[in-house]
């Protein structure tokens, strides 16, 4: 592909995942002041509806929006048609979307396992099944964007049923990253590192406490390290502009595939050692068991 078919937001339309908090929602603001004519969703109603009132107090316009959970095939299915019957088809399609849930194989209940890979992977799934098909035969070109994670890179402690999910969406994106090339459509395969969104407060470790001292603490530590959503959002549209397909959201997720593309042994050790922090510091999920044996 010689040069970006999506130079830039104006007039397109947007299509987008989880707009109603963290990434998504800021993605949708930013899209909205570059001109972009926006297509929402989130499981989240009322911030869906929050979201959306800020935009187009703004001055942004969005062409669509309702809550759906893209877990449920049958409803992505009926969303997509129904915006594609009335809007055509989309310039640029965006999963952020996604849930965490972490925990050890011997704490994580296989319903977690299921719900984290219907969520993060076969949600998006669905989505690029009934809205990039509409592209292809516009013959216009465009950009899909999937959000995976560096726990789509590398392996961070307890991430397992999370990293399934991400390392899927990764797999998806490097086939179509050359399956559309042919159709002048981009892909990109955003790897975020630590970024202050809603997932920081909602995110479940099986067998820990949210409430526990040792919880909070980590969580802090996260906080500080992390990025804004506002900072990610930039990097994504970004990558749109400069059809890029690696996007990487802060700089120790870059060093981090770096080290583990061409320095193994030294990645190896970096992520023991991360491992024995982090089962210091949260000892009760090693001591974790399932609910459902």
């Amino acid at each position: 592909m010689l040069r970006p078919p999506v130079r830039d937001l104006r007039g397109k339309s947007v299509f987008l995942t989880g707009a109603a908090s963290g990434i998504g929602r800021a993605v949708a603001l930013r899209a909205a002041r570059e001109g972009a004519v926006l297509f929402l969703t989130d499981v989240n109603q009322q911030g869906l509806i929050d979201v959306v009132a800020e935009i187009t107090g703004s001055g942004g316009e969005v062409a669509y929006a309702s809550p759906v959970d893209i877990a449920d095939h049958e409803a992505v299915r009926a969303m997509a048609t129904e915006i594609t019957a009335d809007h055509g088809s989309m310039d640029v399609v965006m999963n952020i979307a996604g849930i965490a849930s972490w925990g050890t194989i011997t704490a994580m209940p296989h319903s977690t396992w299921k719900r984290v890979v219907d969520v993060n992977l076969l949600g998006p799934i669905s989505v690029l099944e009934y809205l990039v098909p509409p592209m292809i035969d516009a013959g216009r070109g465009g950009h899909v964007v999937n959000v995976s994670s560096a726990a789509g890179i590398i392996g961070m402690p307890w991430h397992a049923a999370y990293s399934a999910s991400k390392f899927g969406l990764r797999g998806v994106s490097e086939v179509l990253r050359f399956d559309l090339a042919r159709h002048r459509i981009g892909v990109s395969l955003v790897c975020p590192g630590g970024v202050d969104t809603g997932l920081t407060e909602t995110v479940s470790i099986a067998g820990v406490d949210n409430a526990s001292p040792q919880f909070r603490k980590l969580q802090a530590h996260f906080k500080k390290r992390a990025v804004t959503p506002e900072q990610a959002a930039s990097s994504i549209l970004w990558g749109i502009r400069k059809n890029k397909y690696w996007v990487y959201t802060s700089p120790d997720i870059r060093v981090a595939h770096l080290a583990q593309r061409y320095f193994p042994p030294g990645y190896a050790v970096a992520m023991t050692a991360m491992n024995r922090v982090a089962n210091r510091a949260l000892p009760d999920v090693g001591r974790a068991v399932r609910e459902d044996v």
